[in-house]
This record gives structure tokens, sequence and C-alpha cells, in this order.
């Protein structure tokens, strides 16, 4: 999968996303279910995969860090769902970023 690829499908899986968040029952999908449990409990299951995607790394199994790494993305992406929030607002706030030290970046907030 080339890089313009990995971006499609990560707008592809906003989508599928957004779409079970709207038609599906708890009982059928599991985007449906985090989301019905509500934002808290989806921060906390955030939590959980950001921790697991920390120990994997601190294993330094790649395979692991990757499969940890796709549950943490997936899991954001169902928060940001659960509180209103769209990639696209997210992703303009890394643009405006651009061009600012990480540093510099900090200090200003």
């Amino acid at each position: 999968m080339n890089k313009t690829e990995s971006f499609d499908f990560l707008e592809e899986l906003w989508k599928i996303i957004s779409e079970r968040s709207e038609k599906s029952s708890p009982k059928d999908s599991y985007v449906a279910y985090l989301l019905s449990q509500g934002p808290e409990d989806c921060a906390k299951k955030l939590g959980e995969e950001s921790i697991e995607t920390v120990i994997a790394s601190l294993k330094d199994e790649k395979k692991e860090i990757v499969h940890e790494s796709a549950d943490l993305l997936f899991h954001l992406l169902v928060l940001w769902k659960a509180k209103g929030i769209s990639p696209n607002v997210v992703m303009d706030e890394l643009k405006s970023r651009k061009n600012i030290s990480g540093f510099e970046e900090k200090q200003n907030r």
C-alpha cells in the first residue's frame, strides 16, 4: 500500500465509523457499541490501547507494535467521533504547526 492509498484508507475507515455510528446497532457493531457507552468509556478504551502500544514498544516487538498501533489509531478515531471531532480539524491543527518548532508550540499553549 503506497502513501496515498494509506491516507485514502484512513478516510475510508472514518466513513465506516461514521456510518456504523448512525446506522448500526450496538449488538451488531463494535463501533456502535463503543459509542453507545459514551465518550468517557471511549476515552478509557483509548487509554488502554495507548498503554498496550507503549508496552509493545518497550518489548521492541515490531509485529505487536504494529498491531497495537492499529488498535490505538482505530480507537482514537472512535473517540473523535464520540466527541464530534472530524479528522480534518485535527489535520488542520497539524498543518498550522508545520513551520513551528515543537518546543515553541508547547511554550505557546
